[in-house]
């Protein structure tokens, strides 16, 4: 097993997913989807603000290359990414956290998918760019796009 810093063995990134799934659920069952949906914009304005930043200077370019290394380190799933005329789109075939969560057995909260749409989008807000998302439940086709509409 490979080992952290002061010899503490790594976590895989897949097994993160089995603890926001347990999040998600816990904070719909306890407070409702209102303040679930609450929680995913605040993370994105909060948590994720310098990644606004990165594509707000950066452009479609950044929005690509971030995504691209995102799905690096991600364990498994066929995503690809390019910049075309409509922005960077995101064909992800078979999503990493829903492939690691069917894998692992875990009962997926139906609603998982909603927060990559609901992150994304205020993320792109606060870039000055669009988002769009079809799909879900572990295959979808995403677009972040310029706000003139072309890359």
């Amino acid at each position: 097993m490979e080992r952290a810093a002061y010899g503490r063995p790594l976590v895989s990134a897949g097994d993160f997913y089995f603890a926001i799934n347990a999040t998600f659920r816990f904070i719909h069952n306890t407070y409702g989807k209102d303040a679930l949906v609450d929680y995913w914009t605040s993370m994105a304005r909060e948590y994720h603000a310098d990644v606004a930043d990165r594509f707000r200077s950066g452009g479609l370019e950044e929005v690509r290359r971030y995504w691209a290394d995102y799905f690096a380190h991600e364990p498994g799933g066929d995503v690809s990414i390019s910049l075309t005329e409509q922005g960077v789109e995101l064909d992800v075939r078979d999503c990493p956290a829903i492939r690691w969560l069917r894998d692992g057995g875990r009962e997926i909260v139906p609603y998982y998918c909603e927060h990559c749409h609901t992150v994304s989008t205020a993320i792109a807000e606060q870039a000055g760019m669009s988002f769009a998302l079809e799909g879900g439940g572990g295959a979808c086709h995403q677009v972040f796009g310029s706000n003139g509409g072309a890359a």
